[in-house]
């Protein structure tokens, strides 16, 4: 098998034996693969060993093994791409980042690299570790309106006065309410269309939305992926993210 450098994003682990793991990472050369990662769980006399390097969201450098023909491939060699100052500590950051992380596991399915998607979920976690104020309080309906566009539904932003409404299964803003009831109107419609509009983090910035209209959206926003992406079902990190920002 091939050796190749690539960077990785930590979707999951799960233990393996008593020493090892297997990790789930959205790869940027090779979209999402699983790996063995032997001997991480030891602890030794030069320190703890190194499992804590994948925790979910953690961005690594990696040198891998890789067989297409293969279900689960081998690492020969990690180390931190980036080191956060607060996601895997801040009880707000660390509940956005876990929310980030099972929506793309929803989402995330066939091994189909996808290196514009790797650099979108990684500049989002870059930011979100940055990020404060209202950009961190709105951060999650940016990420989840903004990873759309990846998985081809995106909402097309023709927002007017005249097409004010947002028919969820469409994915598009209409001018009456459909029959089917999963729309959203007034203010959520509004607010969703100035979400679509934000190119940069920071903007979130200028987004002055309070803790009931940020808990509407996400409810929505899952509804419409749920709409979209087969076998969605519930997020489990959505109740745990509403309390803490709430």
């Amino acid at each position: 098998m091939e050796l190749h450098k690539t960077k990785g994003i930590v979707l999951k682990t799960v233990k393996y034996g008593e020493t090892s793991l297997i990790a789930t990472l959205y790869t940027e050369l090779f979209g999402v693969q699983s790996y063995m990662v032997n001997g991480v769980r030891i602890s030794s006399r030069k320190g703890p060993g190194k499992a804590n390097m994948f925790q979910p969201a953690a961005i690594l450098d990696l040198v891998v093994y890789h067989n297409e023909m293969r279900q689960l491939q081998r690492i020969r060699e990690f180390q931190w791409e980036v080191i956060y100052r607060h996601i895997f500590f801040d009880v707000l950051k660390n509940a956005v980042a876990l929310f980030m992380v099972e929506l793309l596991q929803k989402c995330i399915r066939q091994p189909e690299p996808n290196p514009d998607l790797f650099y979108f979920i990684e500049d989002a976690f870059l930011h979100l570790d940055a990020s404060e104020g209202r950009v961190l309080a709105n951060f999650p309906l940016f990420f989840i309106l903004h990873l759309a566009g990846f998985f081809g539904f995106r909402i097309q932003d023709v927002y007017s006065e005249k097409n004010a409404i947002l028919d969820l299964r469409e994915g598009q803003f209409v001018d009456e309410p459909p029959p089917h009831g999963q729309a959203l109107e007034g203010a959520l419609s509004y607010h969703t269309a100035q979400l679509l509009r934000v190119q940069r983090p920071e903007e979130l910035q200028e987004l002055a939305l309070n803790q009931e209209t940020r808990r509407t959206l996400l409810q929505a926003y899952q509804a419409f992926y749920a709409l979209h992406v087969p076998d969605f079902g519930e997020m489990k990190t959505l109740p745990v993210l509403q309390t803490v920002l709430s």
